[in-house]
């Protein structure tokens, strides 16, 4: 082996390896599927908003083309393939086409939502309009239940296949009640995915996990408190505890970080976060940071602990 073979390999772990990020437009997903790239994955990146149809979400400049784009300048191939996750017959093709043109499928990250628009917060259960609670349950389980049916088939082909079910908080913070009821099952659900696809994965070698990342400086959040990713501490006005905010750059790292680890198999069917990953495997924010916002939320606003944000980045 050359020096420069030596050289990718390192830099480029993850050459070879074929991803689909399922829920790739924006946010979280988006970073996902750049960072594999970045490290060298081939990536098809799906969602519902292209530059020729915006999905519910409203927010029709961020597209999967995009997402594709920035996955390929950074030194992978990206794929940018429309796919609604609630239709079957979608994700099959989909899957299908994976295996024509590859030939096999070694992650998949579910990390479909979209709901965000639809939580009514304050409202009790009985208060939620139905058909937009049943729309959040949707969104957030059936589709991940739908993408893995469709394309575990392709994944088990080979060993050493990883899973990532992507949701909002760690079990342990998830003990806690989130607020809305559709809102606390469809974040809920992922964890118990996890541990269930964990079991059912580990017979045939491959590996489910967890994952969330901390208080997201997503496009939509960034939005809402009128920032940009180069000020965003100005939202710390509004809203004090921001400041553990992370960017999607970080639970990026993460899932690059676990793709590329041999010995992965020993977080199957865990709750995983982006600052526990971090201190793990040692990457950093964007900023050179990491921050660890559930622990911080867990053990400052909760738990009363005198520290503040700059303690746990």
């Amino acid at each position: 082996m050359t020096t420069s073979d030596i050289d990718h390999q390192q830099t480029r772990p993850l050459t070879g390896t074929v991803a689909l990020v399922a829920g790739a437009t924006r946010g979280a997903g988006r970073a996902i599927a750049v960072q594999l790239g970045a490290a060298g994955a081939t990536v098809y990146a799906t969602g519902r908003t292209t530059r020729t149809h915006a999905s519910e979400v409203g927010r029709p400049t961020e597209t999967i083309e995009e997402t594709a784009e920035l996955v390929t300048a950074a030194g992978g191939e990206g794929i940018a393939v429309p796919v609604d996750h609630l239709r079957p017959d979608q994700v099959r093709a989909l899957v299908a086409r994976i295996d024509e043109e590859r030939g096999r499928l070694d992650v998949l990250v579910n990390g479909l939502w979209g709901g965000d628009h639809l939580i009514p917060w304050g409202k009790k259960m009985w208060e939620t309009d139905l058909d937009q609670g049943l729309r959040m349950l949707d969104l957030g389980i059936r589709s991940h239940a739908i993408t893995s049916s469709c394309a575990l088939p392709l994944l088990v082909r080979n060993p050493g296949g990883l899973v990532v079910e992507m949701t909002d908080g760690t079990a342990e913070y998830n003990t806690r009640f989130r607020e809305n009821f559709y809102f606390d099952l469809a974040k809920y659900a992922p964890l118990r995915m996890a541990f269930a696809l964990g079991e059912d994965l580990k017979e045939v070698g491959a590996t489910a996990v967890a994952l969330t990342p901390g208080y997201l400086r997503s496009e939509a959040m960034l939005d809402h408190y009128g920032v940009r990713e180069e000020n965003w501490r100005d939202a710390l006005a509004d809203e004090p505890h921001f400041a553990i905010a992370e960017s999607p750059v970080y639970v990026g790292r993460a899932v690059a970080a676990l793709a590329a680890d041999p010995e992965r198999h020993r977080w199957n069917g865990r709750s995983l976060s982006s600052g526990q990953l971090a201190q793990e495997y040692g990457f950093t924010d964007a900023d050179g940071s990491q921050p660890d916002g559930w622990a911080y939320f867990i053990e400052v606003v909760h738990g009363g602990k005198d520290a503040t944000a700059d303690d746990y980045r």
